[in-house]
Protein backbone atom coordinates (compact mmCIF):
# COMPACT_ATOMS: atom_id res chain seq x y z
CA UNK A 1 0.00 0.00 0.00
CA UNK A 2 1.29 3.59 -0.78
CA UNK A 3 1.40 6.55 1.72
CA UNK A 4 2.46 8.97 -0.66
CA UNK A 5 -0.25 11.57 -2.82
CA UNK A 6 0.79 9.07 -5.91
CA UNK A 7 -1.21 5.24 -6.36
CA UNK A 8 0.95 2.73 -6.90
CA UNK A 9 -0.58 1.53 -10.39
CA UNK A 10 -1.48 -2.03 -8.50
CA UNK A 11 -3.33 -0.22 -5.79
CA UNK A 12 -5.82 1.25 -8.68
CA UNK A 13 -9.24 -0.88 -9.35
CA UNK A 14 -8.51 -0.88 -13.10
CA UNK A 15 -6.83 0.03 -15.98
CA UNK A 16 -9.27 3.13 -16.21
CA UNK A 17 -8.19 4.67 -13.03
CA UNK A 18 -4.58 4.28 -14.26
CA UNK A 19 -5.06 5.74 -17.77
CA UNK A 20 -7.19 9.10 -15.68
CA UNK A 21 -4.05 9.13 -12.98
CA UNK A 22 -1.77 9.19 -15.94
CA UNK A 23 -3.42 11.88 -17.74
CA UNK A 24 -3.92 14.26 -14.73
CA UNK A 25 0.24 14.18 -14.43
CA UNK A 26 0.53 14.91 -17.60
CA UNK A 27 -1.50 17.96 -17.86
CA UNK A 28 0.38 18.64 -14.31
CA UNK A 29 3.06 18.44 -16.46
CA UNK A 30 2.02 20.18 -19.32
CA UNK A 31 0.72 23.16 -17.58
CA UNK A 32 4.33 23.94 -15.51
CA UNK A 33 6.12 22.96 -19.23
CA UNK A 34 4.20 26.33 -20.40
CA UNK A 35 4.82 28.52 -16.99
CA UNK A 36 8.24 27.49 -17.06
CA UNK A 37 8.91 28.21 -20.45
CA UNK A 38 6.91 31.85 -19.82
CA UNK A 39 9.42 32.46 -16.75
CA UNK A 40 12.45 31.67 -19.08
CA UNK A 41 10.89 34.13 -21.35
CA UNK A 42 10.57 36.91 -18.96
CA UNK A 43 13.89 36.63 -17.22
CA UNK A 44 15.47 39.09 -20.38
CA UNK A 45 15.97 41.99 -18.38
CA UNK A 46 17.61 40.35 -15.40
CA UNK A 47 21.31 40.94 -15.24
CA UNK A 48 21.82 37.27 -14.69
CA UNK A 49 19.44 36.22 -17.17
CA UNK A 50 21.52 32.86 -18.71
CA UNK A 51 21.37 30.68 -15.32
CA UNK A 52 17.65 31.90 -15.07
CA UNK A 53 17.20 30.53 -19.25
CA UNK A 54 19.27 27.67 -17.97
CA UNK A 55 17.08 26.89 -14.67
CA UNK A 56 13.76 27.59 -15.97
CA UNK A 57 14.50 26.06 -19.52
CA UNK A 58 15.72 22.52 -17.79
CA UNK A 59 12.31 22.57 -16.13
CA UNK A 60 10.27 23.17 -18.75
CA UNK A 61 12.60 20.42 -20.71
CA UNK A 62 11.82 18.36 -18.01
CA UNK A 63 8.18 18.46 -18.14
CA UNK A 64 7.64 18.06 -21.63
CA UNK A 65 10.44 14.82 -21.11
CA UNK A 66 7.94 13.53 -18.82
CA UNK A 67 4.61 14.19 -21.41
CA UNK A 68 6.40 11.98 -23.94
CA UNK A 69 7.19 9.31 -21.44
CA UNK A 70 11.23 10.01 -21.53
CA UNK A 71 11.81 11.52 -18.06
CA UNK A 72 14.10 9.04 -16.49
CA UNK A 73 13.64 9.85 -12.48
CA UNK A 74 17.03 10.13 -11.52
CA UNK A 75 17.40 12.76 -13.67
CA UNK A 76 14.34 14.72 -11.70
CA UNK A 77 15.37 13.97 -8.72
CA UNK A 78 18.75 15.54 -9.54
CA UNK A 79 16.72 18.28 -10.93
CA UNK A 80 14.58 18.59 -7.64
CA UNK A 81 18.38 18.48 -5.37
CA UNK A 82 19.85 21.02 -7.93
CA UNK A 83 16.56 23.47 -7.23
CA UNK A 84 16.77 22.64 -3.56
CA UNK A 85 20.12 23.38 -3.28
CA UNK A 86 19.60 26.88 -4.85
CA UNK A 87 16.80 28.13 -2.65
CA UNK A 88 18.76 27.44 0.50
CA UNK A 89 21.97 29.50 -1.49
CA UNK A 90 19.65 32.50 -2.31
CA UNK A 91 17.90 32.78 0.30
CA UNK A 92 17.85 36.36 1.96
CA UNK A 93 19.65 36.46 4.83
CA UNK A 94 16.98 38.92 6.23
CA UNK A 95 12.91 37.70 4.70
CA UNK A 96 11.19 41.08 4.03
CA UNK A 97 8.54 39.71 1.82
CA UNK A 98 7.70 39.42 -2.20
CA UNK A 99 6.31 42.71 -2.39
CA UNK A 100 8.28 45.65 -3.94
CA UNK A 101 8.53 48.05 -1.30
CA UNK A 102 8.22 46.01 1.53
CA UNK A 103 11.81 46.15 2.27
CA UNK A 104 15.36 46.17 0.62
CA UNK A 105 14.80 45.47 -2.99
CA UNK A 106 17.85 42.55 -2.76
CA UNK A 107 16.09 40.64 0.09
CA UNK A 108 12.92 40.74 -2.23
CA UNK A 109 14.70 39.59 -5.54
CA UNK A 110 16.56 36.84 -3.45
CA UNK A 111 13.28 35.70 -1.44
CA UNK A 112 11.50 35.67 -5.23
CA UNK A 113 14.28 33.15 -6.17
CA UNK A 114 14.31 31.05 -3.94
CA UNK A 115 10.52 30.50 -4.17
CA UNK A 116 10.75 30.52 -7.79
CA UNK A 117 13.58 27.35 -7.33
CA UNK A 118 11.21 25.80 -4.52
CA UNK A 119 8.43 25.41 -6.72
CA UNK A 120 10.87 24.00 -9.55
CA UNK A 121 11.79 21.55 -6.94
CA UNK A 122 8.19 20.68 -5.89
CA UNK A 123 7.26 19.86 -9.42
CA UNK A 124 10.51 17.99 -10.20
CA UNK A 125 9.93 15.66 -7.23
CA UNK A 126 6.43 14.92 -7.49
CA UNK A 127 7.15 14.25 -11.70
CA UNK A 128 10.19 12.19 -10.29
CA UNK A 129 7.82 10.14 -8.10
CA UNK A 130 5.04 9.29 -10.46
CA UNK A 131 7.98 8.00 -12.96
CA UNK A 132 9.79 6.09 -10.42
CA UNK A 133 6.25 4.82 -9.22
CA UNK A 134 5.15 3.78 -13.21
CA UNK A 135 8.26 1.74 -13.57
CA UNK A 136 7.05 -0.20 -10.65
Amino acid sequence: MSLGIIPRISELKNKSDWYKMRGFFKVFAGVFAILFALATYVQNNDPDAFLWYLIYGSAALACVSFIFDQLDYRLAFLLALAYLIGVFVSWPTDFQGVSIGGGAIDNIEHAREALGLLINAFVMAVLGFRVKRDKN
